[in-house]
């Protein structure tokens, strides 16, 4: 029986690899999409579910644009990467593909711009010489 530290590294593995793999085929152009084709895309993260049947792809395009125009291309083209997908990773079962937006690099923006307020740095610098 696997443990859960070894089915959770696993998890992380697969994920990783279909990241990988999903990148090279949007990068390399593989997909005959006119709107993938005049976009850059990062594929950031890939979460896998515990039987490895669903995957979640989280991706960005790059500079930020039509990023709902890139999201409905992806999903209409998701029967040719899953398949992609499924002949260059090894596993017993091809996982559907769901892609989402990444909103992590806006997050972190909105902190930036948070911290860098005269009045939260005030505060902090207060704070920190207490």
């Amino acid at each position: 029986m696997k443990s859960e530290e070894t089915q959770s590294v696993r998890l992380l593995r697969v994920g990783e690899r279909v990241r990988h793999v999903l990148s090279e085929i949007l990068s390399r152009g593989d997909v005959h999409d006119e709107v993938l084709a005049t976009h850059m895309l990062s594929v950031t993260e890939v979460r896998m579910s515990p039987d490895l049947r669903h995957a979640t792809v989280f991706v960005k395009p790059l500079l930020g644009g039509d990023e709902e125009e890139v999201l409905a291309a992806l999903k209409k083209n998701v029967r040719y990467l899953r398949g992609e997908v499924s002949q260059r990773v090894n596993t017993k079962y091809a996982a559907d593909l769901k892609f989402l937006l990444d909103e992590s690099f806006d997050e972190g923006g909105k902190i930036d711009r948070l911290l860098r307020d005269p009045k939260i740095a005030r505060d902090l610098s207060e704070s920190s010489e207490e």
